[in-house]
């Protein structure tokens, strides 16, 4: 028989303001913002002090200053975040090979081959990655992967929740349906219109009538909602491309803030590209975009260079399509088939 999965998702907390706290010690306790400083600009991320103000990621300046008048902003240092991000990846090794990155500061491990508990594993990681690099993380333990996601997110910060699978269906039960991953505020009310609150509910519908109202969004939501996850953890795979993907708190409501938004993106995709495809040959730039709707769009051209003014032209063509605000800008960029040959990747990064 096969053993029940066990996944640990590990979350940073606050990632790039923790780094930044870390090195200025004389800003403990005040509200600290990372991002861009132009009234223009959006915030990457935010401490807990700042949250306390309404303050969050993706936030415009001007509107982040508004509500926290003595927000400190910090500039982005990627290369900062980026070893820090590479010391706690070096831990996760110590306990398993089966890692899948989500970004800088998220993982997935599976250590379904430890004899030891989920959570024995999971409180030893954290622990190992405060004393040896003074930040703090927060993990969710669970059967499958959207299990331990959501609960890596019960217990912040700094904290770990454990939902072992004979209390899967009690924990999904009164799980509000906007905590499933990819629920936003669109979905959240139109469920709400149908009388739909807790995932409870949202097992009582059918499955036709769920792909009715979302499309193939409904069957995921059938799925979901009854703590159902069979994708595997994936590890070592053969990267045909990159991308950076950020689904915001709040809907992007203007083609002004979604550009400030990816320039953001743009920076951390090009730190990826140097420290971790320097060798591969581009043929295609790429933008996705997901609406308020839930509707997806992708612009994309074929180039070697990602340059910033491509992706903002790629942009406003993708942004175009709808009327409706965005809740998701992912950009990157697609891999040439490997060959052997003398030609490599030539990054315009200066």
């Amino acid at each position: 028989m096969q053993a029940t999965r066990r996944i640990i998702h590990v979350d940073m907390d606050c990632f790039y303001a923790a780094v930044e706290m870390r090195e200025h010690p004389e800003l403990a306790g005040k509200p600290i913002a990372v991002g861009g400083a132009s009234g223009r600009g959006v915030l990457t991320t935010c401490n807990y002090p700042a949250r306390e103000y309404g303050v969050r990621s993706a936030m415009p300046v001007f509107k982040a200053k508004q509500l926290c008048p003595q927000l400190v902003i910090l500039p982005v240092r990627f290369s900062l975040y980026r070893e820090a991000s590479h010391k706690v990846r070096d831990i996760f090794e110590r306990y398993t090979k089966l890692i899948e990155p989500l970004s800088l500061d998220e993982a997935y491990l599976d250590v379904t081959h430890h004899k030891r508990r989920g959570a024995e594993i999971a409180e030893e990681i954290r622990a190992t990655i405060f004393a040896e690099t003074g930040l703090s993380a927060s993990a969710g333990i669970g059967p499958n992967k959207l299990i331990a996601k959501i609960a890596s997110d019960w217990n912040k910060p700094n904290g770990q929740c454990v939902v072992s699978p004979s209390h899967v269906d009690e924990f999904m039960r009164d799980l509000p349906v906007r905590r499933i991953p990819g629920v936003g505020p669109k979905s959240a009310a139109r469920l709400t219109e149908m009388g739909i609150e807790t995932c409870q509910q949202l097992q009582g519908c059918e499955k036709t009538e769920l792909a009715r109202q979302f499309g193939s969004f409904g069957f995921e939501l059938y799925q979901l909602s009854r703590g159902i996850d069979e994708r595997l953890v994936q590890a070592n795979r053969i990267r045909k491309s990159l991308s950076n993907e950020r689904t915001f708190s709040h809907n992007i409501e203007t083609l002004e803030d979604c550009e400030a938004a990816l320039q953001r993106q743009y920076g951390e995709m090009l730190d990826e590209l140097r420290t971790s495809a320097a060798d591969r040959k581009i043929a295609k730039i790429v933008i996705k975009l997901k609406f308020s709707d839930f509707r997806r769009t992708t612009a994309e051209i074929s180039s070697h260079q990602p340059e910033l003014n491509t992706y903002l032209r790629l942009l406003r063509e993708a942004w175009g399509r709808s009327g409706e605000p965005v809740r998701l800008l992912g950009i990157g960029v697609r891999f040439a088939e490997t060959h052997s040959g003398p030609e490599q990747l030539e990054l315009a990064l200066t």
